[in-house]
Order: structure tokens, then C-alpha cells, then sequence
């Protein structure tokens, strides 16, 4: 065998150097994607990538900050940050101007001089120094996810291309990674929500009256049609005697399940004070004591409580901050507003009632305000006037029927637009 010329060897030794070289990449990235495929977790495969980069590339320090397309002042969101645990040195970060330059022309920042560019950087305090930096973007399908970064190469020479092209295809593949992980959190949140919808649900309807009650001389009913994302709307008829029946129908602050353990709260309240008050305003003030001390502050109900007196033909009732229903006579049209603050947000309310004579052709009509608040396609509601002269021009129509007339002009209405509250409506006549 010949032996190998100068240039020959030169060459041979290059070219091992650069087989040595990618046989070393593969194993960091093989290395970086074991590791990552054995979880799902976003803060777990963002903590290892990071961690296997500052091993890797034999850097001090490093961290993935993600896009948060909803934050339009600080887009950026540092993920987790990650240091070398042998170095007791505080952690490195650098403002928002580099940030956006890497949003902006999506491009790599190699720099490992900052003799004449520190201001860039934020420093915790007079030790650190940041020597060198390595930032590439994350992006998939042309859309940047986040930055990947190196701090202080342990060379001194600082990092080079070599870095940069092997931490580009890290960042490249993990973004891959870190979307399929945010989109599968985002499935399960979504999951769970549905989940806590369903279970929302079969609460709100377990706690309305199962049937409405038919009393000798009167027409009652009742109706609630529940928005896609399950509010706080309840009703409940509740008989206290033969001659008496406590009626209510209120709106609890929120969505969803806490809405609906807040509605159960309301009710099992509102039953267990009748055990003890025989008027309207003392029930509502005792209710208000019970649920401001069993409910977070920031949440409250408005309610409309009445006592409807069937042998004396009389109604009591207490309105604590609920939509004023309309009460129709023959020669006139009251609103009911007598009563006081919603209910749960201070301890200790002073209410008051009004009793009214329920007379032979009188209507109560008693709503909720996803009926006045349902909005059509130029953004406007349909309001309590347009409510209260379609009772008017209508009253002569059965419960259910003037009740059907109602949800129908609401419908028409909207024309279209989702229905984004609990509709209630309960509607008490006297017959003739």
C-alpha cells in the first residue's frame, strides 16, 4: 500500500473529523428525542430539551420561551429556564428587543462579544456576565412557536456555526414536539371542559321543578331554555301550605359548574329558610347571610322572591336586584321593584316587600335577562321596553301561550345570532 500523502492525509482526517462530528449530532438527537418521547407533558418535554442542549453544547445556561399568540404587548413567555447545577450563578435573561428581532426576521442570533452591546441584556445583578449567545426560532410550518437559547459556550472561543445549524435542527424538531403537546393539553382542557358542561347540566336540570303546580283558579308556567355554555338561570315553585306557595326565579353570577353549585347553593338555602320565615323579606335577608358566608365574594345572584297567598289572592314578594317583572292589571301595569341589594355580596342587608292584590285577570310576568339582553345582528338587545309591550299587546293569551309568544319574538329577534344566556321566563295568571 502506498503511503498517503500530506494532502491526503489532511483530507482524510477532515473527512473523519466530520463523520466523528455527524455520528455526534445523530447522538444528540437521538438522545433528545428518547428522551422526549417518553412524556406528554409541555413543562417536562420543554425542561428536557432545554437541559439536553446545555449538556450537549456545553453551555452554562438555557431556555425556551413560547409565542402566546394572545398577548399582543408581551408576546413572549419564558416556558422554563435551565442551568447547569454545578454553577452557582444566577439566571441569564435578555430583554424583548432580541425577542422581537428573532420575531420579526425569524432567524438565528449568534453573538459572542457584548463588549459594546451589554444594554441589550437584563442582568440580575453585577456578577453575571453574559459572554456568549446562541438564540435560534422554533418554527413550524412557517409560523414561529418560540426561541430556543444558549448562554455561555464553555469555550471561550464562544459558539460557532456548527452550534448554530445543530441547534437550529433541535429547535426544528422540537417545535414539532412542543405543538403536538400543546395541542393535545389544549384536547384534554377542552375534554374536560365538555365534561364539566355535561355535569353543569344535569345539575341545573336536576334542580329545576320536575312539573309545574296546578293551582284551582290560577295559570302558571314556566320555561327555561339553557345557553350552549351552561349560566345560572333557576326557578323553583315551593309549596309552604295548601294556600301558599313561595315562588322564585333568579340568575347566579358565572358559567359553567361553578354557576351550577352556586344555583344549588341558592336553593337548598332558599328552602331550608322557609322552615322559619313566613314572609318574603325576611327569607331574603336570611338567604343573603347564609350565601355571602358560604361563597366566594366574587360571585352574587339576583333573585325575585315572592308568596303567592291563593286564599287571600295575594303576593308578597322581595326583589334583590333582579330584572323588575311586570304585573298587569285590568286598569294598569306595575313594576316590581320593591326589595333590595343582590344577594351574597354584603353580610349584613336590610330589605324590603310589598304586597299586592292579586286580582281576577291580573299577569305576573317574571323573567331573566338573557330575554331583555338577547342581542340581534347589529349589536343591540332586545330590551325591557320592546319585552313589556309585547305583554301588553299580548296578555289576554294563556301562560304557555303568551310564554310561546315571548320566546318567539326573542328568536325572531336574534335572527340567527347564538344564544349566549339562560332564557327564564314564569308567568302567573289569575283567572277570570
Amino acid at each position: 500500500m502506498c503511503p498517503k500523502s500530506p494532502k491526503e492525509e489532511e483530507q482524510l482526517n477532515k473527512e473523519n473529523l466530520r463523520l466523528k462530528s455527524a455520528v455526534e449530532e445523530l447522538s444528540i438527537l437521538n438522545d433528545i428525542a428518547t428522551a422526549v418521547a417518553s412524556t406528554q407533558s409541555l413543562d417536562q418535554i420543554t425542561n428536557l430539551i432545554v437541559k439536553k442542549c446545555v449538556k450537549h453544547l456545553k453551555s452554562e445556561q438555557g431556555s425556551i420561551q413560547l409565542v402566546d399568540e394572545k398577548d399582543f404587548v408581551n408576546p413572549f413567555h419564558t416556558m422554563i429556564r435551565v442551568q447547569d447545577s454545578q454553577r452557582d450563578i444566577q439566571p441569564m435573561r435578555f430583554n424583548q428587543q432580541i425577542s422581537n428581532l428573532i420575531l420579526s426576521n425569524k432567524k438565528p442570533i449568534l453573538i459572542n462579544e457584548f463588549h459594546h452591546d451589554e444594554k441589550i441584556f437584563l442582568q440580575n445583578s453585577a456578577e453575571i456576565k453574559i459572554r456568549s449567545l446562541l438564540s435560534v426560532p422554533m418554527i413550524i410550518k412557517g409560523k414561529m412557536i418560540g426561541i430556543l437559547s444558549l448562554f455561555n459556550k464553555e469555550s471561550e472561543s464562544g459558539f460557532t456555526e456548527t452550534d448554530q445549524r445543530l441547534l437550529s435542527i433541535i429547535a426544528t424538531q422540537s417545535a414539532n414536539v412542543i405543538e403536538n403537546s400543546r395541542l393535545f393539553e389544549e384536547e384534554k382542557k377542552l375534554m374536560q371542559i365538555q365534561q364539566e358542561i355535561q355535569v353543569a347540566s344535569e345539575i341545573q336540570k336536576n334542580l329545576l321543578p320536575k312539573e309545574i303546580p296546578s293551582i284551582e283558579g290560577y295559570d302558571i308556567y314556566a320555561v327555561n331554555i339553557p345557553a350552549r355554555e351552561v349560566g345560572g338561570d333557576y326557578y323553583d315553585f315551593i309549596k309552604i301550605s295548601e294556600t301558599k306557595t313561595a315562588i322564585a326565579l333568579g340568575d347566579v353570577s358565572g358559567k359553567g359548574l361553578p354557576a351550577s353549585m352556586l344555583m344549588a347553593n341558592l336553593q337548598a338555602t332558599l328552602r331550608g329558610q322557609l322552615l322559619f320565615c313566613n314572609c318574603a323579606k325576611d327569607c331574603i335577608k336570611r338567604a343573603n347571610y347564609m350565601l355571602y358566608k358560604s361563597t366566594d365574594t366574587s360571585k352574587f345572584v339576583t333573585l325575585f322572591f315572592g308568596i303567592l297567598d291563593t286564599e287571600n289572592h295575594t303576593l308578597t314578594y322581595c326583589n334583590a336586584g333582579h330584572n323588575e317583572p311586570v304585573f298587569l292589571q285590568r286598569d294598569k301595569k306595575n313594576k316590581l321593584d320593591k326589595g333590595g341589594m343582590l344577594l351574597s355580596v354584603f353580610e349584613q342587608i336590610e330589605y324590603e316587600e310589598e304586597e299586592i292584590l292579586f286580582s281576577k285577570g291580573s299577569t305576573l310576568v317574571v323573567f331573566s335577562d338573557g330575554i331583555t339582553e338577547a342581542m340581534n345582528k347589529s349589536n343591540e338587545e332586545f330590551g325591557e321596553e320592546r319585552l313589556y309591550n309585547l305583554i301588553e299587546r299580548r296578555v289576554a293569551l294563556s301562560s304557555q301561550q303568551l310564554a310561546m309568544e315571548i320566546l318567539s319574538d326573542v328568536k325572531n329577534y336574534s335572527a340567527g345570532v347564538p344564544q349566549f344566556d339562560d332564557i327564564t321566563l314564569m308567568i302567573i295568571k289569575r283567572n277570570e
